[in-house]
This record gives structure tokens, C-alpha cells and sequence, in this order.
């Protein structure tokens, strides 16, 4: 097989000689070898054309991945959270529930959705992202137009698990793959400006629901009603167009040239990137991510800030409303927090990408968490107490995507890299179960304070402490690495074989 005589558009050069012997074409990558580069289609440019060509694939990728996969974590995040939004909306009261059974129903997605994630990245992988990921976003877009249609507890149950099952392989999924796709200095800002949608559906979730609210009774539903309905029936739309506007891996990937394909595998390859070739998956690589001690370290980290976030995100209406603010000023005020939130996570994912220091970045923004919920805790006047949920979702937000790019730079090979992923994410979420019941109805009087000191605690010891001691750990690892202490590893061993030891070689330097 051989590439087209034709000039490629990025460097305007015809293909290398090498790459019109050995042209490589879409899904034959997993034919090379362990260490084995396709060939260079820029062979013979200088580096200020490659430079120029490199920027150009960036830009490129940038455009065709990001966009979208924002789009699509916004809606399951909107769809996740929206009924903190309904409850201010009389969602209690129709349903004829109690607080404990509304907490309950949030405690049910995450119990399923937890459950559900440490497999999907293998699904991921085995189904390729242009099936898997539109497909399940039908499901749950299915789910959540449901539960516009229940009546009584039993029903907002079931819709809640069936939901959580549903939306278990986007978030995990989407952080997987684009891990496979950029270089580890490039991953943090991607990743930050992926996950800043959460926060964008924040202020969105607050605008949607007070303008959907004023639909009350309209074709004999609740506004409450209306906000499932029309977010689900949304949800499956984008569902439906994502299946042209997802794409695979890049050994597969469509919207690539062979020239362009060639280029980014070899970038990812410059990386000592293990997820720039073809794997069968094999047990040993569950194993190895089981007794790898940076799986349960990140886990309690991503523990840290993932429990608040969603008794942030959960309660964030219901904590403005115990303020003394009405139903759509609290959806309203619910906002700018959001807004500064999303600001500064991609604020961090910048420096973090370029000064290579996640777990500063980690411990330095978690302060500002502390500070905020500390602040609740305390202050009897609602503008300071508004004030520090400001700086409670400055302390939160970054460090989600921020603790994520963490994990996915120092775990190497593709399928410990997407089960380590599953295994942090599904542990942080199944913290919402109890993220869902710290703030009880009973507690407004006092100003939910026992459920901020929960969070304030979350954040102080596994967050910012978690962060500290991963930190201290891996730059104890790095010093013995590079001092030879660990050289006896690869005593004996192949070129090929000391590769497929992905981070655990002695050469794989980790990201502090």
C-alpha cells in the first residue's frame, strides 16, 4: 500500500520516500511494534517547519475533539444535577416525598453509576468512542425524558439508577481518550477546558431552570416536569448527531489524513506514550493497575474534590435558597460562582501544563475550598456566606480536571491507564452517595453547617493532604530513578519488554 502522489496539506511537501514504502493506513498501526515509529512524513524539513506543521495538527485535533466533547459533558452534567434545579420547583411536594426519600434518589445514581465505571473505558476501547459514547448518551437522554413522567418515589428511583448506569462511560470515557490523543503537557488544559463545562452547566442549569419554571401547567405538568422533559428530549438529539461527531482513536480516526495519522502517532510515541499503539487487553493490565499504590492515592485525591463537587453542584440552590433568597433569585445566584469556577479551572490547566506541577496546583486551589466552606461554617451574614461559595467552587472545580490529567500522566499503557480511570473516577462518584445526604432538610435552621464542615473536611484531609503526600511520594520515586536505583529491572530484558513495562521503567520519570 502506498500514500497518493499528492502534497499534504500541512507541509506542502509530497510524502517522504519512506512513507510512500511503508504508508501506514488507517487501522494498520497495531501492526508495528512495541517502539517502532511509522514513518516520518516530514522528513528532511527544518525544525521551524515541523514546528509550523506540529501547530497546525494541533490545532486541527483541537478542533475536530473539543468542542463537541464539551458539548456532550455539559448535557450529562446538566442531566445529573438538574434536579437540584427541580427541587426548588415542588418537586417534593408532587411526588408527595420527604427529604430523606429526595436524598435517597440521590444517592441511588451514584450507587449505579459508581458501579458501572471501572468498565466502561474496556468497553470504550473494545467499541470504539463513535459508538460507545453517542450510544449510551441516547440511553440516559431516553431516562431523563422519563423522568419527567414520574409520579411517585418508586418511579424518581428507578429513573435515578437507570440514569446513573447510563451516564457511568462519558466522563471516564471522554478523559481516557483524550489521553490517547495529546502529549502529557498538553492533556492538563484540554482536559480543564472539558471539564469547565460542569461548571458552564451550572450557570446554564440555574438560567434553564428559572425560564423553564415559568412553563408550570402547561400541558398539565410542573415546571419540574418540563425541566426533564425538555433537557432529556435535548439530550437525545445530541445523542443522534454525535454518532457523525465522535470519532475513534487516532489509528482510526476518520478526519485524519494517512500523513496526519502518521504524525500524530509519532508524537505520541516522542511522548513514551504506551496509548500510541495497539494493545489486546489482557488481565495482567487490571492487575497491574490494582497493585499500583498511585491507583488508591489518586483515588482518595480525586475523593477529595469529587465529593464536594457534588454536594456543591446538588446543593448549591437549595444552600442560596437557606440564605433567605426565593426560589428564582437562588436559581439565578447560583450562577456566577459557576462562571468564576469555570474561568479559573482552565486558568490552572494552563500553568499546571506548563509548569509541570499538578500537585501544587492541587494544593495551592484546594486552600481556596477550605477557606470558602470555612467561611460558611462561620459567618452568620448571607453576603460572606454567599462569598465563600464563590470560593468554595474556586476550590473545587480546577481541582477535578486538574487531579484527572495527574492520573492519566503517570499511568502508562492503554488499558492500566483506562482502568486506573475507572477505578479513581468510580471511587470519587460513589462519595455522592454521600454527598447526597449531608445536607438535610432538618439542618437549614442552622445553615446546613454540619454539611459544609463534611465538606470542609473532604477537602482539608484527602484533597489537599492526599495532594501533599502524592507529591512527596513521587518526587521521592523520581530521585531513586534517577540515581540508578531501580536499573535492575530491565536487567536482561528486550527493548520490547522493557516498553511494555509501561511507568513501572526505570526511565518513566513521573509528572509532580
Amino acid at each position: 500500500m502506498s500514500f497518493p502522489e499528492k502534497q499534504d496539506s500541512d507541509s506542502g511537501h509530497s510524502p517522504s520516500n519512506d512513507g510512500k514504502k511503508l504508508g501506514v493506513e488507517a487501522g494498520d498501526f497495531e501492526t508495528l511494534g512495541h517502539g517502532e515509529l511509522p514513518p516520518d512524513p516530514d522528513a528532511g524539513l527544518s525544525a521551524e517547519e515541523r514546528a509550523k506543521i506540529d501547530r497546525r495538527l494541533l490545532w486541527k485535533l483541537d478542533l475536530r475533539l473539543i468542542p463537541w466533547l464539551c458539548l456532550l459533558y455539559l448535557i450529562s452534567f446538566l442531566d445529573r444535577t438538574n434536579i437540584g434545579n427541580a427541587r426548588l420547583i415542588h418537586l417534593e411536594d408532587s411526588l408527595n416525598i420527604t427529604g430523606g426519600q429526595y436524598n435517597a434518589a440521590l444517592s441511588l445514581f451514584f450507587v449505579s453509576y459508581s458501579l458501572a465505571e471501572p468498565l466502561t473505558n474496556v468497553l470504550l476501547k473494545r467499541l470504539r468512542p463513535s459508538i460507545f459514547l453517542p450510544a449510551i448518551m441516547l440511553l440516559w437522554g431516553i431516562v431523563m425524558t422519563t423522568m419527567g413522567l414520574v409520579h411517585n418515589f418508586q418511579g424518581l428511583m428507578a429513573a435515578r439508577f437507570f440514569l446513573g448506569l447510563a451516564e457511568a462511560g462519558l466522563f471516564p470515557g471522554i478523559n481516557y481518550y483524550l489521553s490517547c490523543w495529546y502529549k502529557r503537557d498538553e492533556f492538563g488544559i484540554r482536559a480543564a477546558i472539558f471539564f469547565s463545562a460542569a461548571a458552564v452547566s451550572g450557570s446554564f442549569g440555574g438560567l434553564l431552570a428559572a425560564a423553564i419554571g415559568n412553563m408550570d401547567s402547561i400541558g398539565g405538568k410542573r415546571g419540574w416536569s418540563w425541566i426533564f422533559i425538555l433537557e432529556g428530549i435535548a439530550t437525545v438529539l445530541i445523542g443522534i448527531a454525535s454518532f457523525w461527531m465522535v470519532f475513534d482513536f487516532p489509528d482510526e480516526a476518520t478526519f485524519l489524513s494517512d500523513v496526519d495519522r502518521q504524525r500524530v502517532i509519532r508524537r505520541l510515541k516522542a511522548d513514551q506514550q504506551s496509548s500510541a499503539e495497539h494493545e489486546d487487553f489482557r488481565m495482567a493490565y487490571f492487575w497491574a493497575s490494582v497493585r499500583d499504590w498511585k491507583t488508591w492515592l489518586y483515588a482518595l485525591i480525586y475523593m477529595g474534590a469529587d465529593g464536594p463537587l457534588y454536594a456543591f453542584s446538588l446543593f448549591l440552590p437549595t444552600i442560596i435558597n437557606g440564605l433567605g433568597y426565593k426560589s428564582t433569585r437562588a436559581q439565578l445566584l447560583s450562577v456566577p460562582p459557576y462562571a468564576a469556577a469555570a474561568i479559573l479551572t482552565v486558568t490552572i490547566g494552563y500553568i499546571a501544563d506548563r509548569t509541570r506541577q499538578r500537585g501544587l496546583c492541587n494544593m495551592g486551589v484546594s486552600i481556596l475550598g477550605v477557606i470558602g466552606f470555612a467561611m460558611l461554617i462561620s459567618a452568620e451574614s448571607p453576603g460572606v456566606q454567599y462569598a465563600g461559595t464563590f470560593l468554595g467552587a474556586l476550590g473545587i472545580y480546577p481541582c477535578i480536571a486538574n487531579t484527572i490529567t495527574w492520573v492519566s500522566n503517570n499511568t502508562e499503557g492503554v488499558y492500566k491507564r483506562g482502568v486506573t480511570m475507572g477505578f479513581v473516577i468510580g471511587w470519587g462518584n460513589l462519595n455522592g452517595v454521600v454527598s447526597s445526604n449531608i445536607y438535610q432538610k432538618k439542618d437549614a435552621k442552622t445553615g446546613y453547617r454540619t454539611g459544609h464542615s463534611i465538606v470542609f473536611a473532604y477537602l482539608f484531609i484527602f484533597l489537599l493532604g492526599g495532594s501533599a503526600l502524592q507529591y512527596v511520594l513521587l518526587r521521592r520515586e523520581n530521585a531513586r530513578r534517577r540515581a540508578g536505583k531501580l536499573d535492575h529491572l530491565i536487567v536482561g530484558k528486550t527493548e520490547k519488554e522493557i516498553e511494555a513495562m509501561g511507568d513501572v521503567r526505570p526511565s518513566f520519570i513521573y509528572t509532580l
